[in-house]
């Protein structure tokens, strides 16, 4: 969601709203550190750290601290067992802050930031509350929540989707697009039929009709997902072709059966692929899910497939806790 852009909108409207964040965890809990969700003064919210008794408590705790108009930064930690009768078994510290109209011109300004896009760093200085735009460098920590050691709180904020290049408007392909729009994927959708495009969109969507797709991979992204699904297999295997000699993707799939596979393994490698770049190649996609051909559940099943092939692909830095340790900074 647009975090400081709703915020904005609640204090215009309701005067004032509340910021929860997940802080700190340790062991099993509902959402991860980082998890957020806004709070207004009559119960109502947008995002969720995860629902049960905690979320529950949590907003209790947001409301009185709109209620008693307080702009300090207020933590509490709880254990989800003793504290809160939760099965999870594990800790779970958030952070409370309150927001209201003299909050509105900072609020402003991390909207007008936030709706540039992508990932940015705040700190919260310690004494006056007020938050700066962090400019990244090589100490720049990974976790989204760090206390330092002088008090302050260093966030992540904003959105930093993964670009999928989705090739094929059919069925299936317009079925992998609604099931990938809530999740943190920018899917360009390319076809040569425009035609095929619905006239209404979910967002972070854009569309492409061309006449020759496999013209376009290389203006994919370096860090793009390629998913090939077009009614033609020859055009598949153009794309693929394309995609896997450039040898830059982290991820490569293609639609079809082990037999589709078996046989553009044959074709790569006659036009010249080598066995490597051709053995990247993911088909059919979406093999570990479900059964089914309904659209739907193998657009489920794809889903699940890109994002453990997300969270594979952005695990490949220095975990959280090394990263703090590294620069003076506790989580």
């Amino acid at each position: 969601m647009n975090l400081w852009s709703r915020i904005a909108d609640c204090i215009a409207r309701d005067g004032a709203c509340a910021l929860v964040t997940v802080a700190e965890v340790a062991g099993s809990a509902p959402r991860e550190v980082g998890a957020r969700m806004i709070v207004r003064g009559d119960g109502g919210l947008s995002g969720t750290i995860g629902g049960g008794t905690l979320e529950f408590e949590a907003i209790r705790w947001a409301r009185a601290a709109i209620a008693d108009g307080r702009s300090d930064l207020a933590l509490r930690r709880v254990s989800l067992g003793p504290d809160l009768g939760q099965c999870c078994g594990g800790r779970v510290e958030v952070a409370i802050e309150a927001f209201s109209v003299k909050d509105l011109a900072e609020v402003a300004a991390l909207a007008e930031r936030e709706a540039m896009g992508g990932r940015f760093l705040t700190r919260r200085d310690p004494l006056t509350g007020q938050r700066e735009v962090l400019t990244m460098n090589a100490a720049t920590p990974a976790a989204a929540f760090v206390r330092a050691d002088d008090g302050s709180v260093l966030e992540w904020f904003g959105t930093s989707e993964r670009p999928v290049w989705l090739f094929g408007a059919g069925h299936v392909g317009r079925a992998v697009v609604l099931a990938l729009a809530p999740l943190p994927f920018a899917v360009t959708w390319i076809d040569s039929r425009a035609e095929m495009f619905p006239v209404a969109m979910p967002g972070q969507l854009t569309c492409m009709a061309h006449d020759r797709p496999a013209e376009l991979v290389d203006k994919a992204p370096q860090d793009a997902f390629i998913l090939i699904m077009t009614h033609s297999h020859a055009l598949d295997e153009d794309i693929a072709a394309a995609a896997l000699r450039l040898g830059r993707f982290a991820y490569v799939g293609v639609i079809g059966s082990a037999t589709k596979r078996a046989r553009f393994v044959s074709r790569l490698g006659k036009r010249g692929l080598a066995p490597a770049a051709v053995s990247a190649m993911v088909c059919p996609v979406g093999a570990t899910g479900p059964k089914s051909k309904l659209p739907a559940a193998i657009a489920a099943s794809i889903a699940v497939e890109l994002l453990v092939k997300n969270e594979a692909a952005n695990g490949e830095t220095l975990s959280n806790q090394t990263l703090a340790l590294s620069f003076g900074l506790r989580q």
